[in-house]
C-alpha cells in the first residue's frame, strides 16, 4: 500500500527513529542450540483499576510459558530512563461521525503531555490505506496540531483493518517501543453486507460463522491485522467513535465493529476503550488509563523453543506479585530451527 500525505498524492515513507540506546524489540537471535532469544514489550497493570498502585517487578517474578515449558528469561527492562524511547502512531478513521471534533482537544493534550522520548505521528484511514499527516517526530505540538475533524463521509473502500496492515508493513523494525492508538468504530465497510443480499442474522439462508446461534460477525481481516501486529511487534490500543452512514446507526453492525477492534487490541497486547455504542462525552479518561500503560511497560527478553519453521507461537506471560497482572500480546515471532 501506498501512504499519501497530502491532495498532490506525494508519496511518504515512514521515518525510522533514533534508537536512543532503547534494548526494545528487535531481529531474534539464536541464544543456544535448542533456544531463541526472542524480545517482547509487556504491561505491568493493577488488578483494581488505573487508580492503584504498580508496583515495580524484577526478573524473577515474571513467569514465560510456550505449551507445558516454563522459558528463562534473561531480560526485564524497565521503559524508563534512557530505555523510554516509544513511536506512537494516532490512527484515526475518516469515516467517523464529524461529532469526534469534541474529543480532538483531550488528543491534543494528550500529545502534548508526551514526554521528549515519545515520537508522534499521525494518519487518517481511508480507502483501505493511510494518509499520513504527520509523520513520526518529537515536536509534539507540530503533531498535534495536524489533528483534524474526520471527513466523515464514505470512501471507495474503507476497511480500517486493512489500512492498519498498510501501515505496519511500511513501519521500519527499530529497537523503540512500537504502539498504535486507533479511533475507529470498527466497521468493515469494503466486505459489505456480511449476510449476502436480503439475508438476516438468524434468517433463512444465513450461514455467518455457524449459523443463527453463532458469534457476532467479524470481518476476516480483524485477525489478519492482529496477526500482522504480532508479527511485527506492534501494540494496538483501540478507542471506539460512533461511524457514518446506515451501517454507523445499525446497532448490530456496531456492535460486531466494537467487537472486532476489541479482540484486536487484546491479541495484540493493548486495551480497547468504549461506553456502550454511543461516543464517550470525554477521551480523557480513556486517555489517563493509557498513560498509565505507557508508563509502566517493559522489555521481556526469553528463550523459546523454535519450531521448524518461523512462525508465530502462543505464549502466556504471568506473575505472582499479588493484585499485578502483565498484558501481553498473545504470541511471539520466533524464527525457526535450522
Amino acid at each position: 500500500m501506498k501512504f499519501y500525505t497530502n491532495r498532490l498524492g506525494v508519496q511518504l515513507a515512514l521515518v525510522t527513529a533514533v534508537a536512543l540506546g532503547t534494548p526494545g524489540i528487535k531481529s531474534q537471535e539464536k541464544d543456544s542450540s535448542t533456544g531463541v532469544q526472542v524480545h517482547l514489550v509487556v504491561t505491568v497493570e493493577p488488578l483494581q483499576g488505573a487508580d492503584s498502585a504498580v508496583a515495580a517487578l524484577v526478573k524473577e517474578d515474571v513467569k514465560v510459558q510456550q505449551r507445558k515449558d516454563i522459558l528463562p528469561v534473561t531480560q526485564w527492562i524497565p521503559s524508563r530512563g534512557e530505555n523510554a524511547g516509544l513511536q506512537l502512531f494516532i490512527l484515526i478513521d475518516d469515516t467517523s461521525d464529524t461529532s469526534l471534533g469534541l474529543q480532538l482537544d483531550d488528543l491534543r493534550a494528550f500529545i502534548n503531555a508526551q514526554p521528549a522520548t515519545t515520537w508522534i505521528g499521525v494518519g487518517y484511514m481511508r480507502n483501505n490505506a493511510v494518509n499520513i499527516v504527520q509523520n513520526f517526530t518529537t515536536d509534539h505540538a507540530a503533531a498535534a496540531k495536524m489533528l483534524r475533524m474526520p471527513l466523515g463521509s464514505i470512501g471507495a473502500s474503507d476497511s480500517p483493518y486493512l489500512s492498519l496492515i498498510s501501515l505496519l508493513k511500511g513501519w521500519p523494525e527499530n529497537k523503540l517501543r512500537r504502539e498504535v492508538l486507533m479511533v475507529t468504530d470498527g466497521i468493515d465497510r469494503f466486505r459489505g453486507n456480511p449476510y449476502g443480499s436480503g439475508v438476516v442474522p438468524g434468517g433463512r439462508g444465513y450461514s455467518g460463522m455457524g449459523g443463527a446461534s453463532s458469534m457476532l460477525y467479524l470481518s476476516p481481516d480483524v485477525d489478519s491485522a492482529s496477526t500482522a501486529a504480532q508479527r511485527y511487534g506492534v501494540i494496538v490500543h483501540t478507542i471506539y467513535t460512533v461511524g457514518v452512514g446506515h451501517a454507523g446507526r445499525n446497532f448490530f453492525l456496531a456492535t460486531s465493529g466494537q467487537n472486532g477492534i476489541a479482540k484486536l487490541a487484546d491479541e495484540t497486547g493493548g486495551e480497547s476503550y468504549f461506553l456502550g455504542v454511543r461516543n464517550a462525552i470525554s477521551f480523557k479518561p480513556y486517555l489517563e488509563r493509557l498513560q498509565m500503560i505507557l508508563d509502566n511497560q517493559y522489555y521481556l527478553v526469553f528463550v523459546a523453543r523454535p519450531d521448524k519453521k518461523d512462525g508465530l507461537q502462543r505464549i502466556k506471560i504471568s506473575t505472582e506479585v499479588p493484585k499485578l497482572e502483565i498484558g501481553s500480546a498473545d504470541n511471539v515471532w520466533v524464527p525457526g530451527a535450522k
